[in-house]
């Protein structure tokens, strides 16, 4: 399971680290600080190799966070919501609720990344200048530092999606098309390439004896080709749903139980017996919250006679409920956003009905199946 740990917040940004981080951390100041800062300046004792490789490897990851952050701060500044920024693996990657609704949002976005790293890139090539002949280790990681965000920008603009320059792509398509569907595809199709050639590349690479750089050039190709299907695969799913309510979607036969029964209870009296998943729970007669599937699936099947019902619900004042007219997007991001499992319809101030993730995954099923 993938664990992050957020570390601070920025301009109202939650800055997150993922577990995966740690290991390209550790990897990254290993091979400099026993590698590159050693082949380069053979006569620093051991421990200050150590030191600059560190950090080094510290602001690697701030230039990182700073190409995020650019993206994140002109997506805000054009109506989106960033909710996070997260450190992983393979780099950054910003959490912006909704897709840009525009060819010119989604290429600007994606072109202030690779300009940003360029800008890094230029003042780290200024400080590398002014250091030389006075302070040799600062002098050494700014060159380092000018060398490695003029390679990511100049990465980043690759033109296979999900890679910045595959989202520049794609807005160029996306204006040329008028589809937004048809452009991702080509974008992602693009990416797809490009991940191949990583990947065969690294191979190779891995033939030749370049053990440790074909593995993470393959590894690389891997990740963007993955990202690239999923990438349209989620486009798809957003445009099949853009066009359905929650009218459509929502259960109108939910059922009202008490909190105090046991999910086993739950279990064999009324979702198997009522072939029901989603119910209103009440307490003292009173709306307490509701429970869906999900919520019964989180709970180990011998821990279910112990537990109940109220434990595992969405309290009231945590619901977040939609009109009868909000799209599937909208509930989908609801849903998303509060991590719960269940949406209300409410209308006049009335429960009309419930929505859960597995009726929009139900729909997109259906969607998908029949081809339309």
């Amino acid at each position: 399971m993938r664990t992050s740990w957020r570390i601070f917040t920025i301009f109202g940004i939650e800055i997150r680290i993922d577990s995966s981080w740690i290991l390209i951390f550790g990897l990254v100041t290993w091979a400099l600080a026993r590698h590159y800062f050693p082949s380069q300046y053979p006569h620093w004792p051991q421990e200050q190799y150590w030191l600059v490789g560190l950090i080094a490897s510290l602001l690697l990851f701030s230039s990182v966070l700073a190409h995020e952050l650019t993206h994140s701060l002109v997506a805000r500044s054009r109506g989106e919501e960033v909710r996070s920024i997260t450190l992983f693996l393979f780099g950054g990657v910003a959490e912006i609720s909704e897709e840009p609704g525009t060819p010119a949002k989604e290429f600007i976005i994606a072109l202030v990344g690779p300009l940003s790293s360029l800008v890094i890139a230029a003042l780290f090539f200024g400080v590398w200048q002014g250091m030389q002949g006075i302070n040799e280790p600062i002098a050494a990681i700014a060159r380092y530092l000018s060398i490695i965000n003029g390679i990511l920008a100049l990465f980043n603009m690759i033109p296979g999606f999900p890679l910045d320059g595959g989202r520049v792509l794609r807005a160029i398509a996306w204006k040329w098309t008028g589809d937004i569907k048809r452009a991702t595809r080509i974008a992602s199709v693009a990416g797809q390439v490009i991940a191949f050639l990583l990947i065969f590349f690294g191979i190779s690479q891995i033939l030749r004896g370049f053990f440790f750089d074909g593995l993470w050039t393959a590894l690389i190709g891997w990740f963007i080709h993955s990202a690239a299907v999923r990438g349209y695969r989620h486009t798809l799913m957003k445009e099949t749903l853009k066009d359905v309510r929650a009218k459509d979607l929502m259960d109108t036969a939910f059922k009202t139980i008490d909190g105090s029964i046991s999910v086993q209870e739950l279990i064999e009296d009324h979702i198997l017996q009522k072939k029901e998943r989603s119910f209103l729970v009440t307490e003292a007669g009173e709306l307490a919250g509701i429970v869906c599937l999900e919520d019964v699936k989180t709970v180990p099947p011998d821990k279910r006679q112990d537990t109940k019902v109220r434990d595992i619900m969405t309290p009231k004042d945590q619901l977040a409920a939609v009109s009868p007219e909000a799209d599937g997007n909208q509930i989908l991001a609801k849903l998303a956003s509060g991590k719960i499992h269940q949406v209300p319809v409410i209308e006049g101030g009335k429960i009309k009905g419930l929505v859960c993730r597995a009726d929009i995954l139900d729909f997109i099923h259906l969607r998908t199946d029949l081809g339309v």
